[in-house]
């Protein structure tokens, strides 16, 4: 049984779906590596909203997916870009989505991190920008889960120099009651943050980057970083002080990045660990055995996916991921929150199915298959 892709040059080509998916099932919790999925929300479909007005969230279905997460073993890294924060999401609803969450992790016993960052405010002096950065760091305090100091707009906006950067993140460290994760977010995520760290120059600015963290090491449990530059992540990672964990953000080069080298490795905090969960689960087990190898096996195939998926623009990768969930059947529908689910193109959407598809991520392959046709004949393609 064959369907009917459209191709990027508007033709169309026969694909002959799998018909059995990947055996992959919970298993015991990693020891080898500390790994978070970054997870995106299921919007309610039936809300009647705009793309203008506040987010319209499926609470039950954005929940079970996290524990979908869980059950294999992975963190939830919540309240981030792929739950489209600054992208539909404001943060009302993300204080919202701290709160279940967590709520929802001390019930089931898993492991979250929640994003702290300025959104409630769309400019401001620095005052603004640290007392933005205080309310949202009080609230995922109190609600258990650990922090994630993400990047700034605000003060992308508004600082004059690495001084300022220095300022506002040292003032915010101090304030913090346990260590904390820096998110260090690039401008292909997210426009708004060119020269983050007061320089356009990634060198001058990875130097600022680390000079936070060198003077409050004890309140920096470790770093992300989303530059899409393997080389860089490696280099800075080496220059960490002692007991700081490099988290990659790399969706393009993760496989490498985790795997390590003779001098060290990057932990994980990845929106593509979302679509990935439960065979990224398996192969870290994998790589807790010592076995590289077959670490390398498991996950490197996934690479071609992934770069499908974080194509230029970037920072609309969160189509993918939820279409992807659409078609695996964690959620009954492919709406998102601002109408994303408009920001890719037919051909895109037919790659990634293929390409998940041969890789065995659909519990569901006939169902992933039937909901593939259902788009192709709303977009009018007739098998």
């Amino acid at each position: 049984m064959t369907i009917r892709l459209p191709d990027s040059e508007g033709g169309l080509r026969a694909y002959e779906p799998r018909t059995e998916p990947l055996a992959l099932t919970p298993g015991t919790p990693f020891t080898s590596r500390t790994v978070f999925s970054a997870a995106h929300v299921v919007a309610d479909p039936f809300a009647d909203t705009n793309p203008d007005a506040p987010a319209a969230v499926d609470w039950d279905a954005t929940l079970a997916f996290r524990r979908h997460l869980w059950s294999h073993g992975l963190g939830v890294a919540e309240a981030m870009d792929t739950a489209q924060r600054g992208m539909g999401l404001d943060w009302a609803g993300a204080a919202e989505l701290i709160r279940r969450s967590a709520a929802e992790a001390r019930a089931v016993g898993g492991r979250i991190a929640c994003g702290v960052g300025t959104d409630q405010i769309a400019g401001g002096s620095l005052a603004e920008v640290r007392a933005a950065y205080e309310e949202q760091l009080a609230l995922v305090e109190e609600s258990g889960a650990q922090a994630i100091v993400m990047a700034s707009r605000a003060l992308a906006a508004t600082a004059a120099g690495p001084e300022d950067y220095l300022g506002v993140y040292g003032h915010l460290l101090r304030q913090a009651a346990e260590p904390v994760v820096l998110h260090w977010l690039g401008p292909m995520f997210d426009p708004a943050l060119e020269g983050y760290w007061g320089s356009s120059d990634l060198d001058a600015a990875t130097d600022t980057f680390l000079e936070v963290i060198a003077a409050h090491p004890d309140k920096v449990d470790g770093i992300k970083v989303s530059l899409l530059d393997a080389r860089r992540e490696v280099d800075l990672r080496r220059r960490l002080p002692e007991g700081v964990r490099c988290y990659t953000g790399d969706d393009f080069n993760y496989p490498e990045l985790i795997a390590g080298d003779a001098q060290g490795f990057s932990h994980a905090l990845l929106g593509i660990f979302d679509p990935l969960g439960p065979l990224a689960a398996q192969a870290v087990r994998v790589l807790d055995t010592g076995d590289t190898a077959g670490f390398r096996g498991l996950l490197d195939p996934t690479v071609e996916l992934s770069r499908h998926l974080f194509q230029a623009p970037t920072r609309f990768y969160k189509t993918g991921v939820v279409f992807l969930a659409w078609l695996a059947g964690h959620q009954s529908h492919f709406t998102m929150v601002g109408g994303l689910q408009s920001a890719r193109s037919l051909p895109h959407f037919a790659r990634a199915y293929e390409l998940a598809d041969g890789l065995g991520l659909f519990p569901d392959p006939k169902l992933a298959e039937e909901r593939m046709k259902t788009l192709l004949a709303l977009y009018g393609v007739d098998q």
